[in-house]
Formats: structure tokens, C-alpha cells, sequence
């Protein structure tokens, strides 16, 4: 490898250090903001656990999508789901997709043409869920977000029942997915449950009071 090529990697992955920084919607099961770092590295995991049971899909390049699908995150950050919707709702063509490829080219701007063009093929693949491996990586990153949901320590005013339609066009297929897609609706619909007492509680507590 040429010297200005290891500089660029190394450019490159002092930027990508920013996702250890950049918070998601979701919390902690200690309370805290969830990081994009994190919720890529439990991604990676849970690819890890489910392989066997996908003979078909190539493991080494689901992984590599499984790292690269939040890369352009670093950059301007993450945008919630909900936030997502409202916009696309309020403007049809105001998908996230075309402003994190832009984020996420300039992010790769330091990196030897080889390593930038592998990395942006692996992102459009995995956008486009049209491969085996783009649609379970799709799959399993709409159940990892549910999952971080249903297991962390939300704010009272979490939307829990969002994620009950959320990314269900990518959790339908496999029968393993949608047993995962179950278990998990069921977890989310006992925490919105859950929520939902405690605000009534807090209401007739703040009416007791007044």
C-alpha cells in the first residue's frame, strides 16, 4: 500500500469516528442516548447470530453492509423515523437517501479509489434491498432498532406504537424474520402498554396536586 494511500485511510477513519458521537432516537437500557457506533455494532452481532440460518447469503459482504449503512451519518447526523415520515408526508420527495450519498461520497473523499468504490457500490446495494444480502441487511436493521426500543430507558413520551408499522415492508419474508418481527411487536406493544399507564398516573398525580 502507498504511504498517501494509508494517510487517506487513516483521514477517513478519523472521520468515521464522529458516529461514536452522533446520537439516535432511541436510549440506553441505562438511560442514555443511543450512538450510531453502537447500534452498528449490534447490527454486526445479530448478522453474526442469524447467519446460519441464511446459507445463501454471502456472510463477509452482509457484514460490510451491515458497517457501511450509516456511514453518511457521520456527517449530518441521524434522522429519526418519525421525523422521516413527517417530512416525506409534508414532501413526497424529501427521502434521506439522496442527502446521506452525498454525506457519505464527501466522507469517503480521502480513500483510494478502489476502497471508495467498493464502500459507495456496497451503500447503493444496500439502498436499493434488491440483493439477498441488501434486504436482510434491511431487515435485520429495522429489528435491531426495534429491539434497542423496547429494551431501553425511554423518555415518557417515547412513541413505542410508530415501530409497530415501522420497516415492516423489510420484515415480512423470511420465516425467521418474521418470527423476530413478532416477538418484537409483542415486546413493543407491552412497553407502549407500559407508557401509557405511567402517563395516566402522572396526570392524576399532577391533578391531586393542583
Amino acid at each position: 500500500m502507498e504511504t498517501h494511500d494509508l494517510f487517506g485511510i487513516l483521514e477517513f477513519l478519523r472521520s468515521a469516528e464522529r458516529l461514536k458521537a452522533t446520537s439516535r432516537s432511541g436510549f440506553t437500557s441505562a438511560g442514555r442516548p443511543e450512538s450510531v457506533a453502537e447500534h452498528t455494532w449490534r447490527l454486526c452481532l445479530m448478522a453474526m447470530m442469524l447467519a446460519p440460518s441464511f446459507p445463501d447469503v454471502d456472510f463477509a459482504k452482509l457484514v460490510k453492509m451491515c458497517v457501511i449503512h450509516d456511514l453518511g451519518e457521520a456527517v449530518h447526523g441521524d434522522v429519526p423515523a418519525p421525523e422521516q415520515a413527517r417530512r416525506v408526508a409534508e414532501d413526497p420527495s424529501a427521502t434521506k437517501s439522496d442527502s446521506e450519498r452525498r454525506d457519505l461520497i464527501s466522507l469517503l473523499e480521502p480513500l483510494p479509489e478502489t476502497l471508495k468504490a467498493e464502500v459507495a457500490s456496497l451503500w447503493d446495494e444496500y439502498e436499493a434491498a434488491k440483493s439477498p444480502e441488501a434486504r436482510l441487511a434491511k431487515a435485520l436493521d429495522k429489528l435491531e432498532t426495534i429491539l434497542q426500543h423496547t429494551q431501553g430507558e425511554n423518555p415518557p413520551d417515547f412513541d413505542y406504537r410508530f415501530n409497530l408499522g415501522y420497516g415492516r415492508a423489510f420484515t415480512s419474508g423470511h420465516p425467521l424474520i418474521a418470527m423476530l418481527r413478532e416477538e418484537l411487536d409483542r415486546a413493543t406493544e407491552r412497553r407502549a402498554v407500559e407508557a401509557d399507564a405511567m402517563v395516566e398516573k402522572i396526570g392524576r398525580e399532577g391533578s391531586r396536586c393542583a
